[in-house]
């Protein structure tokens, strides 16, 4: 009864100091809430379409205009300009204009009727990675299909009937279902990570500096004796505010997506939210944790950042983590946005049983009660540690 009275009159004061310091609710509202507004309003359309691209045509046939007029017709690729020489649309890649170029050389269509094999090619710039990805498909899908034209027009010439030719082309028709994102969006797999990410390391540096901030301030003994010295109370009841505000903002984000934008949940909503919970926790005793080996607010912040940025590479959502070098797949466990991520992977986007995310909900667990076997070394951070300017 002694530790919830404890709790509940630190809990109070810390209500007092948030709201007496507004840094608080800017950084716990503010700034996910710019990301949720920013991310999927950028990304809303889903997929970028109509990408600028270039066309040489030295051939100047009724065969290569079919090529590109059909390039053209693709959903990621708009021909806004046709170059008179392959120089002139390398320049056009280099100056940003174009993000690639299709090349089709004189004679193609010649070497096709005389029963030759023509060579096209295409050039991307593949320093806009989305971008260059999407025109590689698309151009490379016209290459195919080029080629399956050159050789329609071979079999008619040596006296192949229609019902003889689609066969030969095609013998295997593919049939292509994506799971999960049929749709191919990005924004569905790249905001359901890249926003609890952000909330994350938000709740890394606010735990931090609401805990090094009562040193600076020269409070952390006002703060321990409203708890009657006992660290535990005073430390759950300084951060159950930040708790309660970082989750509505976690729920908030939730329901933006499930609900509002209507992203795949296979596994219910309310699973999310019990998930963004715990991913809040986690968050706050991994800051705990740091604090406790880092007791400098600013190198512990520091750290944070560090920790917080490199989560977006390392949790798997931009670049797979099984094509990782051994070590990293292994440091990948550190990260709390990869334990997140493969709960959302698993449940919400697959739609497996919760049991297949057993072991990333055992990790955030872990991450909640790191803070435990550090509490002697905290107590001395911050009662015996002296902020230096």
């Amino acid at each position: 009864m002694n530790s919830l009275y404890y709790i509940k009159q630190t809990a109070l004061r810390e209500w007092y100091r948030m709201l007496h310091h507004p840094v608080y609710l800017w950084s716990i509202i503010l700034p996910p809430l710019f990301c949720i507004i920013i991310f999927t309003s950028l990304m809303n359309a889903g997929l970028p379409t109509k990408l600028p691209a270039g066309a040489v045509d030295e051939d100047d046939s009724p065969m290569s205009r079919h090529i590109l007029h059909t390039l053209d017709a693709f959903e990621y690729t708009h021909v806004i300009a046709h170059y008179p020489t392959f120089s002139e649309a390398r320049k056009a890649v280099q100056r940003g204009e174009i993000y690639g170029f299709y090349y089709l050389p004189k004679g193609t269509e010649r070497q096709v009727l005389t029963g030759r094999q023509p060579t096209t090619s295409f050039y991307i710039n593949y320093s806009y990675l989305v971008a260059a990805s999407l025109l590689y498909e698309d151009m490379r899908t016209i290459s195919e299909l080029a080629n399956g034209t050159i050789k329609e027009t071979q079999l008619y010439a040596h006296g192949a009937l229609p019902w003889e030719t689609i066969p030969r082309l095609q013998p295997i028709v593919i049939n292509t279902h994506p799971l999960g994102n049929p749709w191919l969006n990005y924004s569905v797999y790249l905001n359901n990570t890249i926003l609890p990410g952000v909330l994350m390391l938000m709740i890394f540096l606010i735990t931090i500096y609401s805990i090094g901030s009562e040193v600076k301030e020269k409070t952390a003994n006002n703060w321990l004796q409203g708890a009657n010295n006992h660290i535990l109370p005073a430390l759950i009841g300084k951060l159950l505010p930040q708790t309660a505000l970082f989750t509505l903002m976690a729920w908030g984000c939730m329901v933006w997506l499930y609900c509002w934008l209507k992203f795949p949940c296979q596994c219910g909503i309310s699973t999310m939210l019990f998930t963004s919970v715990l991913m809040v926790v986690a968050a706050q005793g991994f800051g705990i944790f740091l604090y406790s080996l880092f007791p400098w607010m600013r190198f512990a912040m520091s750290v944070a950042s560090l920790w917080g940025v490199i989560s977006f590479s390392i949790s798997g959502f931009t670049f797979p983590t099984m094509a990782m070098n051994p070590s990293l797949q292994a440091l990948g466990y550190l990260f709390p946005l990869r334990h997140y991520y493969l709960i959302y992977v698993n449940n919400a986007l697959n739609g497996y049983d919760i049991s297949y995310a057993a072991l990333p909900y055992i990790c955030l667990l872990i991450f909640t009660l790191l803070p435990l076997p550090m509490m002697k070394r905290f107590h001395n951070a911050v009662t015996q540690y002296k902020y230096i300017e």
